[in-house]
């Protein structure tokens, strides 16, 4: 499994191009804003905290596609693409909305043996959670 990348001072950019949250990248071209600068100051305690009872599912208006150009998933939104990376196309395919936090932790660390997942993957799904990239 591709480890999650996560910038390193954990800041998200709605700039076009830039990094963003974990394993992902913001190709917004009319997107203005401080990058760097989050309203909650990143993903809390509180975000992994309550991750064992709640079953993630994409928002409404999202939507995951695979890009055969580039060879990588995307996570498309009005006016908003973003790219992701490592394995963030595949945690998000598990979040069906019935599946919990943990239920989908143990099916990837049953497909990825070694790796991180239990720590790395709560958190991500945190983060877009904060975003509102899925509910």
């Amino acid at each position: 499994m591709k480890p999650l990348r996560t910038p390193s001072d954990g800041s998200t950019s709605a700039t076009n191009g830039s990094e963003n949250v974990n394993g992902s990248e913001s190709e917004n071209p009319g997107a203005s804003g401080n990058p760097g600068e989050r309203e909650n100051g990143g993903a809390g305690e509180g975000a992994v905290a309550d991750a064992a009872d709640w079953s993630p599912a994409l928002s409404r208006s999202v939507m995951l596609r695979h890009d055969r150009v580039r060879g990588t998933d995307l996570l498309l939104m009005p006016e908003r693409v973003v790219v992701l990376r490592g394995s963030a196309g595949d945690v998000l395919r598990l979040c069906d909305g019935r599946r919990e936090v943990g239920a989908i932790v143990a099916e990837l660390a049953e497909r990825h043996p070694g790796a991180s997942v239990a720590a790395e993957v709560p958190e991500f799904l945190g983060r877009l959670r904060e975003e509102g990239w899925i509910r």
